[in-house]
């Protein structure tokens, strides 16, 4: 049977770098409305929970549909778990969607929920990307690209900020010819009994480590799927990137 999908948006007011980032607007759109309808092409169903008001009224005026979520919550995955139990919803997966990605792929959204269609086994799912060599080593010795070593199988293995493999056989400069790379793109998908298991468990050695959520995951034994995407994210952290984005219209 195909499991039924609902979409969950996690939209904070207060950002260290772009306060009111979900409320910037572009193109004369606030990105959050952006964000909705994008994920709309994918999804029947498609909520934003958000722990502000302003956020929660910018959804209803656009005809959108917000929850009211804790803002005590230590990560997105939290804050979907809360939207989910207060939505009604009887999705059997949950795909958390960045709020601050105004041009998501519907075609990404699609490859997650492909995971839960094509194996009846998978209860957690995220992309990946190949990373592309042309961006040069400054992109990918990046700690705010995580990267991401893959099974035979397409599961994930671990996640660092550090590059992982390292190529012992070659100098770094030689690295990025002589093996694949892939970097983690922050969409994750839950299998409901799962989001509301794995928020329930404290935070790990790795996870504290290097700040990732996910190695809390694999180090408590639940098996992360991945699905391979090469189309590009654009993700909105300051104003200078929204500047940017505007351009991209």
């Amino acid at each position: 049977m195909i499991p039924k999908f609902i979409g969950i948006i996690p939209a904070r007011y207060a950002s260290t770098r772009f306060p009111g980032k979900p409320l910037a607007m572009i193109g004369g759109v606030p990105m959050i409305e952006r964000v909705v309808r994008r994920a709309s092409m994918a999804l029947d169903r498609v909520i934003v929970a958000t722990d502000d008001e302003r956020i929660a009224r910018c959804v209803a005026d656009f005809g959108g549909e917000a929850v009211m979520t804790s803002p005590d919550h230590r990560s997105g995955t939290d804050r979907c778990r809360e939207a989910y139990e207060r939505s009604g919803s009887d999705a059997d997966v949950v795909i958390n969607i960045q709020g601050d990605e105004p041009f998501v792929c519907p075609e990404q959204i699609e490859a997650l929920k492909q995971c839960f269609i094509s194996d009846a086994d998978v209860e957690l799912a995220t992309l990946v990307r190949r990373f592309d060599p042309k961006l040069g080593w400054d992109a990918l010795f990046n700690p705010n690209t995580p990267k991401v070593v893959l099974d035979n199988r397409g599961n994930a293995v671990w996640f660092s900020r550090s590059i992982i493999p390292y190529v012992r056989s070659h100098p770094w400069q030689e690295w990025i010819d002589s093996a694949e790379f892939f970097t983690h793109v922050g969409m994750y998908a839950y299998r409901a009994d799962t989001l509301e298991a794995i928020t329930r468990l404290p935070q790990s050695a790795a996870e504290l480590a290097e700040s990732l959520e996910q190695l809390r995951w694999l180090q408590n034994g639940y098996v992360i799927r991945t699905a391979v995407t090469d189309l590009p994210t654009v993700g909105i952290d300051t104003p200078e990137d929204l500047c940017r984005a505007e351009k991209m219209l």
